[in-house]
C-alpha cells in the first residue's frame, strides 16, 4: 500500500516543482523496493511526468513492475482522486475489447439486456491504463487513435458521441518501433502514446536491489503464512545475485514465496533456482532442461507437501497457488499427482 497521504501533504505545502532525492524515496515511492541508480532514474522521471497530463508509455520485460509504475504515476497526479481504470489488451478478443473500452447500448447485440458503461467513461476525469498495448489489433488501434484525437467515444449501437477527459498510460513488453516497421502497430498511434517513455530495467541490471527485494518478500510471506522465517543466508543471497532472472521481480517474488513455505527453520539456508531459467539454448544443455509441464507438476507437489496435503480451504494449496480448488484437482489429475506423492 503506497503512503500517498504524506506525499499529498508535502505537495500542498511546498512551492517547488521537484522533490529532493530523499523526499522522493520517503514519500512518493513508498512500496517500490530498491535504490539502484537505474531505479533512481525511473523515480526522477515519474516525479517529472506525474503532475502533468502527458501520455506515458511504460516499456520493459515481463515482471518488471509496469502496472505498479502506472499506479504511482496516477497516485501522484492531479487526477489522483479520480479512478484509475486498468484493461489488459491481450486478455480479450477485439469484439469484446471494443465493448469493454467504449461500452454498448441495451439491445446492441444478443445478450445485451442493459446498457454497459465502457472503460473510457469509467475513467472519465481520471486515468486509463492500457496494459499490453502491443497486443491491440490494428482495427482497435484505429478506433483508439480516433478517441485520443477527438476526446470522445460512441457506445456500440449508440446514436450520440460522449465527451471523455482521460489521461492515457500504456505499457508493453514489445518493441513498438519494430512492430511499426513490421506493420503490426500504427505509426500515428505510436507517436500519440510515446510522448513520455519510461523504460524499466530488468532485474539482472539492478542486482544491487536483489537483497532488499528478497528480504521484503520474505517478510511479506512470513507474515501471510505465519512462518517464523526471518533471514536469508549469505550463500543463498549470493545465488540470488548471480541468477539472471528472466522472469524479473515476479520470478524472485514467487521463488521467495515458495521457499518461505518450505523452510522449517528461521532462515532460508538453501535454494534451488529452476534449471530452465539458468540454462542457455544449446544442444548439450537442453538435455537437462525441464518441460513446462514438469515444472508445474514439481511446483504443485512442493506446495502440497508444504500444506500437508491440504488442497482447499484456509492455508490450502489452492489458496497459495491462487487458483480455484476445482482447477487444482483437474491439474493434479492431468499431471498424475495423487496423495501418495506427498
Amino acid at each position: 500500500m503506497l503512503d500517498i497521504a504524506h506525499y499529498r501533504h508535502i505537495v500542498e505545502n511546498q512551492t517547488k516543482n521537484f522533490l529532493t532525492e530523499n523526499e522522493i524515496h520517503s514519500n512518493i515511492f513508498h512500496g517500490i523496493i530498491g535504490k539502484s541508480p537505474l531505479l533512481n532514474e525511473i523515480f526522477s522521471k515519474i516525479n517529472i511526468v506525474a503532475p502533468t497530463e502527458t501520455s506515458v508509455l511504460i516499456t520493459g520485460e515481463s515482471g518488471t513492475g509496469k502496472e505498479k509504475i502506472a499506479h504511482l504515476i496516477h497516485e501522484n497526479s492531479l487526477r489522483k482522486n479520480k479512478p484509475l481504470v486498468v484493461i489488459n489488451c491481450a486478455a480479450l478478443p477485439f469484439s469484446l475489447l471494443e465493448s469493454e473500452l467504449f461500452g454498448y447500448e441495451k439491445g446492441a447485440f444478443t445478450g445485451a439486456d442493459s446498457q454497459r458503461i465502457g472503460k473510457f467513461e469509467q475513467a472519465n476525469g481520471g486515468t486509463l491504463f492500457l496494459d499490453e498495448i502491443g497486443e491491440l489489433p490494428l482495427d482497435a488501434q484505429a478506433k483508439l487513435l480516433r478517441v485520443l484525437q477527438e476526446k470522445e467515444i460512441e457506445r456500440i449501437s449508440g446514436d450520440k458521441t460522449i465527451k471523455v477527459d482521460v489521461r492515457i498510460i500504456t505499457a508493453t513488453n514489445k518493441n513498438l518501433e519494430r512492430e511499426v516497421a513490421e506493420g503490426h502497430f500504427r505509426l500515428d498511434l505510436y507517436y500519440r502514446l510515446n510522448v513520455f517513455p519510461i523504460e524499466l530495467p530488468p532485474l539482472r541490471e539492478r542486482k544491487e536491489d536483489i537483497k532488499e527485494l528478497a528480504m521484503h518478500f520474505l517478510k511479506k510471506f512470513a507474515l501471510v503464512y505465519d512462518k517464523n522465517v526471518n533471514g536469508i543466508s549469505p550463500i543463498v543471497l549470493e545465488q540470488l545475485e548471480n541468477h539472471n532472472w528472466p522472469g524479473n521481480i515476479r520470478e524472485l517474488e514467487h521463488l521467495i514465496e515458495r521457499k518461505t513455505l518450505l523452510t522449517t527453520g528461521d532462515e532460508i539456508s538453501q535454494i534451488n533456482i529452476p534449471v530452465l531459467a539458468e540454462k542457455h539454448n544449446t544442444t548439450t544443455e537442453n538435455r537437462d532442461l525441464q518441460s513446462l509441464q514438469d515444472m508445474e507438476r514439481n511446483h504443485i507437489m512442493q506446495v502440497l507437501q508444504a500444506c500437508n496435503g491440504k488442497v482447499y480451504g484456509p492455508g490450502g494449496a489452492a489458496e497459495i497457488l491462487k487458483i480455484n480448488p476445482t482447477t487444482l484437482y483437474a491439474k493434479m489429475k492431468k499431471l498424475g499427482i495423487s496423495h501418495e506423492h506427498f
